[in-house]
Protein backbone atom coordinates (compact mmCIF):
# COMPACT_ATOMS: atom_id res chain seq x y z
CA UNK A 1 0.00 0.00 0.00
CA UNK A 2 1.45 3.36 -1.00
CA UNK A 3 -0.32 6.41 0.20
CA UNK A 4 0.02 10.60 -0.65
CA UNK A 5 -1.00 13.32 0.97
CA UNK A 6 -0.40 16.98 2.28
CA UNK A 7 -0.13 18.46 6.08
CA UNK A 8 -3.99 19.51 6.95
CA UNK A 9 -6.25 21.14 5.26
CA UNK A 10 -7.34 24.10 6.28
CA UNK A 11 -4.80 26.58 4.34
CA UNK A 12 -6.16 29.93 2.76
CA UNK A 13 -3.61 29.87 -0.24
CA UNK A 14 -5.45 26.53 -1.62
CA UNK A 15 -8.72 28.40 -1.92
CA UNK A 16 -8.88 28.40 -5.36
CA UNK A 17 -6.30 26.76 -6.03
CA UNK A 18 -6.60 23.41 -4.53
CA UNK A 19 -9.67 24.04 -3.47
CA UNK A 20 -12.99 24.75 -5.78
CA UNK A 21 -13.66 28.48 -5.76
CA UNK A 22 -16.59 28.64 -3.30
CA UNK A 23 -16.16 25.69 -1.27
CA UNK A 24 -16.80 25.98 1.98
CA UNK A 25 -14.30 26.25 5.04
CA UNK A 26 -16.34 23.28 6.41
CA UNK A 27 -16.37 20.98 3.56
CA UNK A 28 -12.82 21.46 2.81
CA UNK A 29 -11.77 18.20 4.64
CA UNK A 30 -14.36 16.18 2.76
CA UNK A 31 -12.56 17.64 -0.56
CA UNK A 32 -9.27 17.02 0.30
CA UNK A 33 -10.10 13.37 1.34
CA UNK A 34 -11.00 12.77 -1.68
CA UNK A 35 -8.37 14.09 -3.77
CA UNK A 36 -5.37 12.55 -1.78
CA UNK A 37 -5.11 9.40 0.38
CA UNK A 38 -3.60 10.89 3.25
CA UNK A 39 -3.42 13.33 5.80
CA UNK A 40 -0.78 14.60 8.41
CA UNK A 41 -2.88 16.77 11.04
CA UNK A 42 -0.27 18.99 12.20
CA UNK A 43 -2.76 20.85 14.79
CA UNK A 44 -3.11 17.76 17.34
CA UNK A 45 1.17 19.21 17.93
CA UNK A 46 0.25 22.21 19.23
CA UNK A 47 -3.36 21.86 21.09
CA UNK A 48 -4.82 18.89 22.50
CA UNK A 49 -8.27 18.08 20.61
CA UNK A 50 -11.26 16.19 21.97
CA UNK A 51 -12.94 12.87 21.14
CA UNK A 52 -15.51 14.73 18.87
CA UNK A 53 -13.41 16.12 16.97
CA UNK A 54 -11.79 12.73 15.45
CA UNK A 55 -15.21 11.10 15.64
CA UNK A 56 -16.03 14.20 13.39
CA UNK A 57 -13.02 13.79 10.95
CA UNK A 58 -13.96 10.06 10.83
CA UNK A 59 -17.41 10.81 9.57
CA UNK A 60 -16.09 13.44 7.08
CA UNK A 61 -13.75 11.23 5.00
CA UNK A 62 -13.91 8.15 2.45
CA UNK A 63 -13.93 5.03 4.03
CA UNK A 64 -10.55 3.81 3.10
CA UNK A 65 -8.62 7.42 4.08
CA UNK A 66 -6.16 7.14 6.99
CA UNK A 67 -4.53 10.21 8.88
CA UNK A 68 -1.63 10.15 10.65
CA UNK A 69 -1.37 12.60 13.69
CA UNK A 70 1.52 14.20 15.44
CA UNK A 71 1.72 13.84 18.71
CA UNK A 72 1.98 16.70 21.29
CA UNK A 73 5.11 18.73 21.82
CA UNK A 74 4.90 18.03 25.26
CA UNK A 75 5.97 14.44 24.95
CA UNK A 76 8.89 15.45 22.59
CA UNK A 77 10.40 18.82 23.47
CA UNK A 78 11.63 17.79 26.55
CA UNK A 79 15.46 17.70 28.22
CA UNK A 80 14.55 13.99 29.67
CA UNK A 81 12.08 11.55 27.15
CA UNK A 82 12.04 9.22 29.91
CA UNK A 83 9.96 11.35 31.87
CA UNK A 84 7.42 11.48 28.77
CA UNK A 85 4.99 8.75 29.96
CA UNK A 86 1.98 11.72 30.53
CA UNK A 87 2.28 13.60 28.34
CA UNK A 88 2.31 10.27 26.15
CA UNK A 89 -1.02 8.95 27.78
CA UNK A 90 -2.57 12.55 27.95
CA UNK A 91 -2.25 12.23 23.69
CA UNK A 92 -3.23 8.90 23.11
CA UNK A 93 -5.71 8.90 25.51
CA UNK A 94 -7.50 12.73 23.83
CA UNK A 95 -9.57 10.28 21.79
CA UNK A 96 -7.33 9.79 18.66
CA UNK A 97 -9.18 5.95 18.62
CA UNK A 98 -12.26 7.42 17.74
CA UNK A 99 -10.59 7.81 14.29
CA UNK A 100 -10.77 3.51 13.89
CA UNK A 101 -9.75 1.88 11.09
CA UNK A 102 -8.44 5.78 10.14
CA UNK A 103 -5.74 6.18 12.56
CA UNK A 104 -2.53 5.91 10.47
CA UNK A 105 1.04 6.57 12.16
CA UNK A 106 1.86 8.43 14.94
CA UNK A 107 4.63 10.91 14.10
CA UNK A 108 6.91 11.38 17.09
CA UNK A 109 8.70 15.00 16.44
CA UNK A 110 11.87 16.40 17.90
CA UNK A 111 13.63 19.74 17.82
CA UNK A 112 16.75 20.44 15.70
CA UNK A 113 18.31 21.28 19.04
CA UNK A 114 17.56 17.44 20.34
CA UNK A 115 20.92 15.72 20.70
CA UNK A 116 20.97 11.55 20.46
CA UNK A 117 21.21 9.88 23.72
CA UNK A 118 20.84 6.18 22.96
CA UNK A 119 19.72 5.27 26.62
CA UNK A 120 17.48 7.75 27.21
CA UNK A 121 15.90 7.65 23.38
CA UNK A 122 15.41 3.82 24.03
CA UNK A 123 13.49 5.14 27.17
CA UNK A 124 11.30 7.26 25.61
CA UNK A 125 10.38 4.46 22.80
CA UNK A 126 9.56 1.66 25.11
CA UNK A 127 6.77 4.19 26.56
CA UNK A 128 5.24 3.97 23.01
CA UNK A 129 2.31 1.55 23.27
CA UNK A 130 1.52 -0.83 20.88
CA UNK A 131 -2.11 -0.53 20.94
CA UNK A 132 -5.12 2.15 22.02
CA UNK A 133 -8.93 0.81 22.28
CA UNK A 134 -7.94 -2.49 20.36
CA UNK A 135 -6.30 -0.82 17.40
CA UNK A 136 -2.71 -1.30 16.41
CA UNK A 137 -0.84 1.77 17.15
CA UNK A 138 2.33 2.55 14.38
CA UNK A 139 4.93 5.01 15.56
CA UNK A 140 7.31 7.14 13.82
CA UNK A 141 10.17 9.41 15.11
CA UNK A 142 11.70 12.63 13.05
CA UNK A 143 14.83 13.38 14.88
CA UNK A 144 16.46 16.72 13.52
CA UNK A 145 19.82 16.93 14.74
CA UNK A 146 23.39 15.16 12.70
CA UNK A 147 24.01 13.17 15.84
CA UNK A 148 21.12 10.80 15.11
CA UNK A 149 23.06 10.12 11.86
CA UNK A 150 24.44 6.35 13.38
CA UNK A 151 23.86 2.94 13.07
CA UNK A 152 22.81 2.85 16.68
CA UNK A 153 19.82 4.96 16.58
CA UNK A 154 18.54 2.70 13.80
CA UNK A 155 19.34 -0.68 15.49
CA UNK A 156 17.07 1.00 18.23
CA UNK A 157 14.53 1.76 16.00
CA UNK A 158 14.37 -1.91 14.54
CA UNK A 159 14.02 -3.24 17.94
CA UNK A 160 10.96 -0.86 18.51
CA UNK A 161 9.40 -1.76 15.77
CA UNK A 162 9.36 2.17 15.17
CA UNK A 163 10.06 3.92 11.66
CA UNK A 164 12.42 6.73 10.92
CA UNK A 165 11.20 9.78 8.88
CA UNK A 166 13.00 9.90 5.69
CA UNK A 167 12.74 13.55 4.81
CA UNK A 168 13.18 15.19 1.84
CA UNK A 169 14.76 18.89 3.66
CA UNK A 170 17.72 20.41 3.27
CA UNK A 171 17.48 21.69 6.98
CA UNK A 172 17.64 17.94 8.24
CA UNK A 173 19.66 14.63 8.24
CA UNK A 174 18.32 12.46 5.81
CA UNK A 175 18.39 8.78 7.25
CA UNK A 176 16.64 6.35 4.95
CA UNK A 177 16.71 3.11 6.52
CA UNK A 178 13.90 1.20 6.89
CA UNK A 179 13.36 -0.17 10.66
CA UNK A 180 9.66 -1.01 10.50
CA UNK A 181 6.45 -2.61 8.13
CA UNK A 182 5.86 0.81 6.90
CA UNK A 183 8.02 3.75 5.67
CA UNK A 184 7.10 7.67 6.79
CA UNK A 185 8.33 9.59 3.81
CA UNK A 186 8.26 13.97 4.64
CA UNK A 187 8.83 15.88 1.00
CA UNK A 188 9.92 19.28 1.62
CA UNK A 189 11.40 20.64 -0.80
CA UNK A 190 8.29 22.02 -3.15
CA UNK A 191 8.94 24.88 -5.50
CA UNK A 192 6.04 27.72 -5.83
CA UNK A 193 7.19 28.17 -9.37
CA UNK A 194 6.66 24.51 -10.57
CA UNK A 195 2.78 23.77 -10.63
CA UNK A 196 3.36 20.75 -9.50
CA UNK A 197 5.74 21.51 -6.86
CA UNK A 198 8.18 18.96 -7.70
CA UNK A 199 8.80 18.68 -11.87
CA UNK A 200 7.75 15.89 -13.46
CA UNK A 201 11.03 13.90 -13.30
CA UNK A 202 11.26 14.35 -9.80
CA UNK A 203 7.46 13.60 -9.41
CA UNK A 204 8.65 10.18 -10.98
CA UNK A 205 11.78 9.23 -9.03
CA UNK A 206 9.44 9.79 -5.89
CA UNK A 207 6.90 7.55 -7.01
CA UNK A 208 10.07 5.12 -8.38
CA UNK A 209 10.91 5.22 -4.35
CA UNK A 210 7.52 4.99 -2.80
CA UNK A 211 7.24 1.16 -5.15
CA UNK A 212 11.44 0.44 -3.93
CA UNK A 213 10.30 1.00 -0.22
CA UNK A 214 7.16 -0.89 -1.25
CA UNK A 215 8.57 -4.07 -2.88
CA UNK A 216 10.97 -3.98 0.59
CA UNK A 217 13.92 -2.68 -1.69
CA UNK A 218 15.53 0.32 -1.08
CA UNK A 219 15.79 3.40 -3.55
CA UNK A 220 18.86 4.21 -5.71
CA UNK A 221 20.85 6.73 -4.58
CA UNK A 222 20.07 6.44 -0.84
CA UNK A 223 22.65 5.49 1.30
CA UNK A 224 22.05 3.48 4.69
CA UNK A 225 23.58 3.85 7.72
CA UNK A 226 23.11 0.31 8.93
CA UNK A 227 23.40 -3.15 7.25
CA UNK A 228 19.46 -3.50 5.43
CA UNK A 229 17.23 -5.97 7.35
CA UNK A 230 15.48 -8.88 5.97
CA UNK A 231 13.53 -8.00 2.69
CA UNK A 232 9.95 -7.54 3.37
CA UNK A 233 6.56 -5.45 1.88
CA UNK A 234 6.28 -2.11 3.58
CA UNK A 235 3.27 -0.15 3.51
CA UNK A 236 4.31 3.75 2.63
CA UNK A 237 3.19 7.20 3.37
CA UNK A 238 4.71 9.75 2.13
CA UNK A 239 3.58 13.59 2.30
CA UNK A 240 4.32 17.14 0.89
CA UNK A 241 5.47 18.95 4.07
CA UNK A 242 6.14 22.52 4.11
CA UNK A 243 8.70 24.08 1.04
CA UNK A 244 5.94 25.66 -1.30
CA UNK A 245 2.70 24.29 0.61
CA UNK A 246 0.40 26.33 -1.98
CA UNK A 247 1.67 23.70 -4.18
CA UNK A 248 1.75 20.78 -2.35
CA UNK A 249 -1.83 19.17 -2.57
CA UNK A 250 -0.71 18.92 -6.57
CA UNK A 251 2.22 17.40 -5.95
CA UNK A 252 0.52 14.84 -4.14
CA UNK A 253 -1.94 14.23 -6.70
CA UNK A 254 0.80 14.11 -9.34
CA UNK A 255 2.30 11.10 -7.69
CA UNK A 256 -0.67 9.16 -7.07
CA UNK A 257 -1.30 9.62 -10.54
CA UNK A 258 2.11 8.61 -11.47
CA UNK A 259 1.71 5.62 -9.48
CA UNK A 260 -1.24 4.65 -11.38
CA UNK A 261 1.19 5.43 -14.50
Amino acid sequence: MIRAGIGGWNFEPWRGVFFPKGTAKARELQYASRQVTTIEVNGTYYSTFKPNSFRKWHGETPDDFVFSLKANRFATNRRVLAEAKPSITRFLESGVSELKSKLGPILWQFMHTKKFDAADFESFLALLPKTIDGLKLRHAVEPRHESFCVAEFVALARKYDTAIVFADSAKYPIIADPTSDFVYCRLQNSQENVLTGYKPAEIRKWADAAKAWEAGGTPKGLKLLAKPAQRKKRDVFVFFIAGAKVRNPAAAVALLKSLKA
